[in-house]
């Protein structure tokens, strides 16, 4: 299947309506999938930096991702940073997720936190299927910091079973990576 996506990517791109909404699309596939699990072909080229250029970007992309591979690193044995996670939390309306990703970045939770509108969610719940309207919280944390970032969630979020599911960083642009340890409490 990942294979198919990697073929047929190219031809996909070129509808309009998917050119406007694939740069989301994309960014959750690769929070959540990585780019070696959607095309598994490029695993062995993109761990030894020689990766060719993606069937759906043109080699200028992947020249720039190769000029700018000395600025980026893996998570292991670095000083400058910690071990990090990408944290997804969803949120009833606007509000409330201005509101409890302001808080969480005011205690020092969290480094940063996209707030995404629009999604919708369709889960079981007491028996029912549900379909609601929700934010999506996509916050950038220390691993060390879950356990203090989930309770924060529970004890300000309406929700009775708010979703907190965490996601390994395991690597990407150095200078980031230092700032987030950096805007994150110890």
């Amino acid at each position: 299947m990942a294979s198919t996506l990697c073929t047929r990517a190219s031809s996909l791109v070129s509808s309009p309506t998917i050119r406007r909404r694939l740069p989301l699309v994309g960014a959750f596939c690769m929070l959540s999938l990585g780019l070696t699990n959607l095309c598994p072909t490029l695993s062995s080229s993109l761990k030894t930096g020689s990766a060719p250029s993606l069937p759906f970007f043109g080699s200028k992309f992947s020249n720039q991702a190769r000029a700018k591979s000395s600025n980026t690193i893996k998570m292991e044995g670095n000083s400058n940073t910690v071990p990090s996670i990408v944290v997804y939390v969803t949120v009833p309306n606007k509000e409330a997720g201005k509101k409890l990703a302001e808080s969480i970045v005011k205690a020092k939770l969290a480094a940063c936190v996209n707030r995404v509108p629009g999604i919708e969610s369709v889960y079981e719940w007491k028996g029912e299927i549900q379909t609601d309207a929700e934010e999506l919280l996509i916050i950038k944390t220390r691993k060390s910091l879950l356990e203090t970032l989930t309770e924060h969630v529970k004890a300000n979020h309406e929700y009775d079973v708010p979703e907190v599911i965490a996601l390994p960083i395991t690597g990407g642009s150095q200078p980031y990576l230092e700032w987030l340890k950096s805007s994150t409490r110890d």
